[in-house]
């Protein structure tokens, strides 16, 4: 299964940018998916999930309040909205499709993952 992730490139302190997530049908409307990201030298850490419906979120505290994930299931799509980033930031990100209906912050929870993007902060 391929996910598509897109969006991803150089962004200045305090500006914004948008991620999307695309997969195919029979792997995403039922499913919840999750964002990650991984930084240079280090471990990939857990950013925001959403569940199938999209009704229900769940984000880092590090980004909450700053990120913001959305899904469109007429599309295929999940979307993570990134506002006021900062170099910490940087990273690349991945979307994964979790083996549920809810989302997770736990990366073993997901049974899909995507290339990822790279999203890059300047100061």
């Amino acid at each position: 299964v391929q996910l598509q992730a897109s969006g991803g490139g150089l962004v200045q302190t305090g500006g914004s940018l948008r991620l999307s997530c695309a997969a195919p049908k029979r792997t995403f409307s039922n499913n919840g998916v999750g964002w990650f990201r991984q930084a240079p030298g280090k471990e990939r850490e857990f950013v925001a999930t959403i569940n199938w419906r999209g009704r229900d979120t769940y984000y880092a505290e590090s980004v909450k309040g700053r990120f913001t994930t959305s899904r469109d299931n007429a599309k295929n799509t999940v979307y993570l909205q990134m506002d006021n980033v900062k170099p910490e930031d940087t990273a690349v990100y991945y979307c994964a499709v979790a083996g549920s209906a809810s989302g997770s912050s736990q990366p073993s929870q997901y049974q899909y993952w995507g290339q990822g993007t790279l999203v890059t902060v300047s100061s």
